[in-house]
């Protein structure tokens, strides 16, 4: 069952690819190859699930990376269940993998796989990818807040016509990085990437006032499971004191606490 406190995810939203997102994770990158491998290797012993996403994230299986190559110049993966979306994955010029293990998210991007046969069996090919995304949990974990006890964001933005605007908008969801605020496209239409947003005052239920200095990182349009419509607008905090984040982590902690004994609860009903 749904918490019924808890927006749906919308239907429309795109995957996260956070290696597109360079100028946010850049220093989660991992280069030197011997900590790609040991990646790759841990992928490989914990059989974890991958998600290989391609088309423009339009399109994705499901797989796991079975070995490395000899040389360890490359990886071989799993097929998936489905034989179409084997067949579009084998003519992608571009997918992005993408696994959680031990709370850790690993991405990467392959220029390509080869259809191969693997212990005779129909398997994928790639080469060894030149950087690995490595996010621990609470770099990537993303809350959607309580309908019920909505979160809000207050700030000085600029029209789309020059003039302040003072707006209060509730949050869609809050992350370890930054929000998403959830908007009309009126509001919307003042915030463009990399627009920065300075004294942005969020009011945590049971933690206090959060003062932080935010930049817009992407807006896109959402439609949800019931049918409703608004602006998603993502923003990261910036220049934002360790103190102040721990504020967001103590939130985070306490909100998916509490959900979890709640959803025990109605388990036992």
């Amino acid at each position: 069952m749904a918490d019924p406190e808890v927006l749906p995810e919308p239907d429309n939203a795109p995957p996260r690819i956070e290696l597109e997102q360079t100028d946010i994770y850049s220093r989660y990158l991992l280069y030197s190859r011997s900590e790609i491998l040991a990646v790759l290797r841990t992928l490989i012993q914990k059989a974890a699930l991958i998600t290989v996403h391609f088309d423009h994230g339009k399109s994705f299986l499901l797989t796991t990376m079975l070995a490395l190559t000899d040389s360890d110049t490359g990886f071989i993966l799993d097929v998936g269940a489905s034989r179409e979306m084997n067949q579009r994955a084998a003519l992608a010029d571009k997918l992005i993998l993408t696994a959680v293990v031990d709370k850790v998210k690993v991405q990467f991007s392959a220029d390509g796989l080869t259809p191969i046969e693997y212990e005779g069996r129909p398997a994928f090919q790639g080469k060894l990818p030149d950087a690995v995304l490595r996010l621990q949990r609470r770099e990537f974990f993303r809350l959607s807040t309580p309908i019920a006890t909505p979160v809000i964001m207050s700030a000085i933005i600029q029209s789309p016509e020059g003039s302040p605007l003072s707006v209060d908008i509730p949050l869609f969801d809050i992350s370890g990085g930054g929000v998403g605020l959830m908007t009309d496209p009126e509001i919307a239409a003042s915030f463009e990437r990399g627009d920065p947003l300075a004294d942005c005052r969020i009011q945590l239920p049971d933690e206090g006032l959060l003062v932080a200095n935010m930049i817009v990182r992407n807006k896109f349009d959402v439609t949800t499971r019931s049918g409703g419509q608004f602006v998603r607008v993502g923003c990261e905090f910036t220049d934002t004191p360790q103190s102040r984040l721990n504020m967001v982590q103590r939130y985070i902690t306490r909100i998916e606490r509490e959900r979890k004994a709640r959803l025990s609860g109605l388990g036992k009903m």
